[in-house]
């Protein structure tokens, strides 16, 4: 028998092939000859081009459906290991061999899914960027815009979550290890980048009408290229371990003024902002179904006509919920939505029962029972007891109230990530099963976020933003403020932006990513190498030029 020698070259291919989704080479049989050359040598082959860039790049913001809609990977690294998101054990329900609770506790090693696809994924969309960009690519000045926008998007995905970002050259050959860019250069690259975007891609102004994948700004336009540069300028001290300076921060206020001057604004009705249809507060959503920001924190009892019930994992911590203004331990609201606890419209409100059916519009009843479907799911933070259609007070499925709670404890009543019951934790709802209970539109960039960064960017000048602050708490129902300091910036883009994808990047700015909250491992309060993830250990022995952030 021919013995096949595995090399350092063969392992780059194959796993190049996986990582890029088979973007070099696609075959449905795989035959090894008995020749003296296993592998052609990718300098022989050689990168062609891509042969049809709009597809390709389709095939590229298609991919975002699932890094974006998925309810692991970024999102569980940016929401989950932070106080504002946890997933506890439930008996046997969510243990997954413990890779939640790695999470919040900050245990996480370097073999941890999660990171490993985290990298993978937004390393493979830089690099189709790059193949668009390539030279020997025939594209057109917009689908380079485009290639632009999605070459800066995955490597500052990479940047903000590993600190160094692998950038591979299409044409070099593909045993070529990749240069690595850090601080600085890494930076400039994606700023660079961003630049291009802004210039080729079309203005895209505010939608109107249905955000389905047809809807214009299902992909970006010049103002969410905006919207990404301010938030790298942003981060950008973070990313250089320097203070930030007043030229990049007057940088992201000129940058948010034009995205208002383009038309995009604050929105009246907080919880409408994530209904399907667009409105001022949509810069840029992917058409990607919004079930798994639905369904992974309702209990199993919980709207059954639609899905077969919730999955039970997610909720919050009771100090992340005590940040709104309202009862500490209710949160109702009449079946129509008006608020009874002194509650911010942001903290929303649980039911007493649905609704009619009928009577909003895109109501429907497919059980003909004369509720709207998913009606009796409240908004925003689910506590206490929870109702079903006809006013009925909700049982788990052992029999006991479905009182949702805000404490986590196992059997012993002791605090614990493990053996919790079906009811601890308080769960948190954006997008309502009313509406649709896996629409396709999930916002990604919001201009309440915008708009928040120009405010943090004036404070960081030295201004003042508290009636910027102000302005926004007016609107969501919350009282004014006498002043803001920093822990209350954070606080409130908090309130603003739960489950939107920023909690981690917000905390490691303010510098509270590493302080201590419920249920965190001990060892890990204070210790700033959690500000960043670890490199794939397998990467690192592929790639030398790699290095293993500290800690790990």
């Amino acid at each position: 028998m021919k013995k096949i020698r595995i090399t350092k070259r063969l392992i780059n291919l194959l796993l190049l092939t996986v990582l890029l989704g088979n973007t070099i080479v696609s075959c449905s049989d795989l035959e090894i000859e008995g020749t003296d050359s296993i592998i052609k040598d990718a300098d022989e082959t050689g990168f062609q081009g891509v042969s049809d860039p709009e597809s390709f790049l389709d095939n590229a913001y298609n991919s975002l459906r699932g890094y974006i809609g998925d309810q692991a990977n970024l999102y569980a690294l940016s929401e989950v290991t932070t106080d504002e998101q946890l997933v506890p054990t439930r008996g046997s329900d969510w243990g997954d061999n413990g890779i939640w609770r790695q999470l919040h506790q900050h245990s996480w090693t370097a073999e941890h899914n999660f990171i490993l696809n985290v990298w993978n994924q937004w390393n493979t969309l830089h690099f189709q960027g790059a193949q668009v960009l390539s030279e020997l690519t025939n594209s057109t000045p917009e689908q380079q815009a485009n290639a632009y926008f999605l070459r800066a998007l995955g490597m500052w995905v990479i940047l903000d979550n590993f600190g160094q970002v692998p950038v591979r050259d299409p044409q070099a050959p593909l045993f070529e290890d990749p240069v690595v860019l850090k601080g600085q250069e890494a930076v400039d690259q994606i700023v660079s980048d961003l630049n291009a975007a802004i210039a080729g891609l079309p203005a895209i102004g505010p939608g109107t009408g249905m955000g389905d994948s047809g809807a214009a700004n299902a992909r970006p336009g010049k103002e969410a290229a905006k919207y990404l540069l301010a938030k790298i300028l942003l981060n950008k001290h973070i990313y250089l371990g320097t203070e930030p300076n007043s030229t990049d921060m007057n940088q992201v206020v000129s940058l948010v003024d034009e995205i208002t001057t383009a038309g995009y604004g604050l929105e009246e009705g907080y919880f409408d902002i994530f209904r399907r249809d667009l409105d001022r507060e949509t810069i840029w959503f992917i058409p990607t179904a919004v079930g798994n920001r639905i369904w992974n924190g309702l209990h199993y009892n919980q709207a059954p006509d639609q899905t077969g019930g919730g999955w039970n994992g997610f909720s919050t911590l009771a100090e992340f919920y005590d940040m709104f203004e309202g009862n500490p331990n209710m949160n109702r609201g009449t079946a129509e939505g008006v608020l009874l606890d002194d509650q911010e419209e942001r903290r929303g409100y649980v039911p007493p029962s649905g609704l009619p059916a009928g009577s909003f519009e895109g109501s429907t009843d497919n059980n003909d029972d004369g509720f709207a479907d998913g009606s009796s799911v409240g908004f925003g933070f689910l506590i206490d007891q929870q109702y079903d259609y006809d006013g009925t007070a909700l049982n788990d499925r052992g029999g006991n109230p479905l009182t949702f709670k805000r404490e986590f404890t196992n059997g012993s009543g002791e605090k614990s990530l493990i053996n919790n019951s079906e009811t601890t934790g308080i769960r948190t709802i954006k997008y309502n099963p009313r509406y649709g209970a896996f629409t396709e539109h999930e916002i990604f960039f919001r201009y309440s976020d915008a708009y928040l960064m120009k405010a943090e960017a004036i404070m960081r000048s030295g201004g003042d933003p508290t009636a910027m602050v102000n302005e926004l708490r007016v609107l969501r129902k919350a009282q004014p403020l006498s002043s803001v300091t920093e822990s209350d910036f954070l606080e409130e883009r908090g309130r603003e932006l739960y489950m939107e994808f920023w909690r981690r990047n917000d905390m490691i700015r303010f510098g509270e990513y590493t302080r201590d909250w419920s249920l965190k491992a001990p060892s890990a309060v204070g210790d700033e190498t959690k500000n960043l993830f670890p490199i794939p250990a397998n990467q690192l022995i592929l790639n030398p030029n790699l290095t293993q952030n500290p800690g790990y």
